[in-house]
């Protein structure tokens, strides 16, 4: 069986964690690339996973006619930029959320890719979680009857990851706790619902404790440790109310708050059910029937999403099947992450029926 042959562009934590692994587990791929522009970090990882060659530079990828597609694992400020040179380059792409900093951004993504007809996947990859995906049938089925409204929360303590870093830098990252932990909120409520488009956003974000960063109190940092030398101008705190032609949605997330709870949750809100989802766990579904109220936590088996995200972008790119996490739907999210901010920015609610979306 001749093998696909993928490369792996950035070689940071979501990289080995998820993508090389996957990669490396499905018997149709072969890796022949590992690029970071910290050479030492691709040179790891192809030492690590006993393949590939590591390189500095993207483009030699792009001159490389073997390789047929690309995981773009890199910081949110080159993502457009790397998926559009790979797809002019005949590359089939699979970018790491979100699909990058700005509308704007993604609208210029898309529209390559419809231009060239190569794969765009976004790495939402809850949309290949088993558990969402029975939420999603659920609603679909009627179980919950008419879901009028969404709650979302994304709250935590103290967990502003890499202080000073690429994630505190809106230059690089685009935003804060909205665009890094929000993106899969909003994604798994859209794709439920079944990607209605938004209508109007009014929204509200505050970039509160990490600014006096010297003095920013934590038990552990992701991406860390802090760099007290660099920067701190995103959200760490965001509030939201999104009207969309199905369900409204609101939203409260927070990467840091003076409440030692933490609240990871969605609970899809229907006139006959309800479910609260545990992110990342399980749920449990709400009713009413014969004059008693019903609690149940469905069973049903594990998956692993992040391989299933990969294998389905490897052989939707052989089938030409259009995956759930495609540029199309996707970008519904980039579009309502904007306004949040734009409607924050200008203290007012924002309209996106005027905009519209490409199909």
């Amino acid at each position: 069986m001749t093998k696909t042959i993928v490369a792996v562009i950035g070689c940071g934590t979501i990289a080995n964690s998820a993508h090389i692994p996957a990669y490396m587990a499905n018997e149709a791929v072969e890796i022949k690339y590992f690029c970071d522009i910290r050479k030492e970090r691709a040179e790891k990882a192809a030492q690590q996973y006993g393949c590939g060659t590591a390189v500095e530079d993207y483009r030699v990828i792009l001159d490389d006619p073997e390789v047929v597609a690309v995981s773009i694992c890199t910081p949110n400020n080159v993502h457009a930029s790397i998926a559009m040179d790979c797809m002019r380059a005949d590359k089939h792409v699979l970018c790491e959320k979100p699909a990058a900093r700005t509308y704007k951004e993604a609208l210029e993504m898309q529209k390559v890719q419809h231009e060239t007809g190569k794969t765009l996947n976004i790495g939402v990859v809850n949309r290949f979680n088993k558990g969402v995906n029975v939420i999603k049938q659920l609603i679909e089925s009627g179980e919950l009857g008419e879901l009028y409204h969404v709650v979302v929360s994304f709250r935590a303590h103290r967990s502003i990851p890499g202080l000073g870093g690429d994630f505190t830098t809106k230059a690089v990252a685009g935003g804060g706790a909205l665009i890094d932990w929000g993106v899969h909120f909003l994604d798994i409520v859209m794709y439920c619902a079944g990607d209605p488009q938004p209508k109007t956003v009014s929204g509200q974000a505050y970039s509160k404790l990490g600014k006096d960063m010297p003095n920013y109190a934590y038990l552990n940092m992701w991406a860390g440790p802090p760099n007290y030398e660099g920067s701190y101008d995103v959200d760490d705190f965001v509030t939201a109310m999104i009207r969309t032609e199905g369900p409204s949605i609101t939203v409260n997330g927070a990467w840091a708050q003076n409440i030692g709870v933490e609240e990871m949750y969605i609970d899809f809100l229907g006139d006959k059910a309800g479910i609260r989802l545990q992110y990342g766990k399980e749920f449990t579904l709400y009713s009413a029937k014969h004059g008693a109220l019903l609690e149940s936590t469905p069973n049903y088996p594990q998956n692993n999403a992040f391989q299933d995200e990969i294998d389905r972008f490897i052989s939707g790119i052989h089938s030409g099947e259009k995956q759930p996490s495609h540029i199309d739907t996707v970008i519904l999210s980039s579009q309502m992450i904007e306004a949040i901010y734009q409607s924050s920015e200008e203290g007012r609610e924002v309209s996106l029926l005027k905009q519209g979306v490409q199909a």
